[in-house]
């Protein structure tokens, strides 16, 4: 398996474009707009187990990116999550300085473990519950739990409303299958991702913190101004 992944970072995609174009047409398909007044919410979560330690520095500096755009926009409180380790769940207070939370990104380091996945998207569900939280973005490469339950877990963030946007990191088979759904149960969106893309990541990043500080309106916004990957998103909302 190490092998394999070791290998999937090395070959770039050639279902890149493909993967993008699909990403975009299921965040164009996003029934609910953001709610006036108040600011957006969005939990940023992590796999910060040792498969991911090989890319972490450089998928962090893409994700900050992501923030430092946020912080223009305005409008948006973001709180990081990650796991690791034994059972180790983490997750920091909320911020709308998109540097700082970039700073704690890059403090954490991956330790080996199982997945989480299922703890993260209840914990989801119980922000969404006890207060506003307008979408989450994941982004992982594997899933070491029961797919059952994961799947139980986002879908019961389909009913409270809460898009999930799923990025996946590699090509691990059981991930392939399970991240798609994640996002179909969510009613969010999915999207692979490898060194290859890190300019389309960065503005499809941009674009969900867009969407989630200000809704569609903001959406479309951001694809006028950004151009190129963002516009081609904000195009199949016409």
């Amino acid at each position: 398996m190490a092998e394999d992944r070791a290998r999937d970072r090395n070959v770039p995609s050639t279902a890149g474009a493909n993967a993008v174009d699909a990403f975009v047409r299921e965040v164009g398909k996003l029934p609910v707009d953001h709610r006036p007044g108040g600011r957006g919410r969005l939990l940023f979560a992590m796999d910060a187990t040792a498969s991911r330690e090989p890319t972490w520095d450089h998928a962090c500096a893409i994700q900050g990116e992501m923030f430092v755009a946020a912080d223009a926009l305005g409008g948006l409180d973001v709180r990081l999550a990650f796991y690791r380790g034994f059972e180790e769940f983490k997750v920091s207070k909320w911020t709308s300085d998109g540097r700082e939370l970039a700073r704690l990104m890059s403090s954490v380091r991956c330790a080996a473990g199982r997945t989480q996945i299922a703890r993260l998207l209840r914990y989801a569900g119980e922000q969404r519950r006890e207060s506003r939280l307008d979408a989450v973005v994941f982004v992982g490469d594997c899933c070491e739990e029961d797919v059952d339950a994961v799947g139980h877990e986002a879908g019961q963030l389909g009913l409270l409303g809460l898009p999930v946007f799923v990025f996946q990191e590699g090509s691990d088979r059981t991930a392939s299958r399970l991240f798609p759904q994640i996002a179909k149960l969510t009613r969010g969106a999915y999207c692979k991702f490898d060194r290859s893309s890190p300019d389309q990541l960065k503005r499809l990043l941009g674009a969900v913190a867009a969407y989630a500080a200000g809704g569609r309106s903001a959406l479309l916004k951001y694809g006028k101004d950004q151009g190129g990957v963002a516009a081609l998103l904000t195009s199949q909302m016409k």
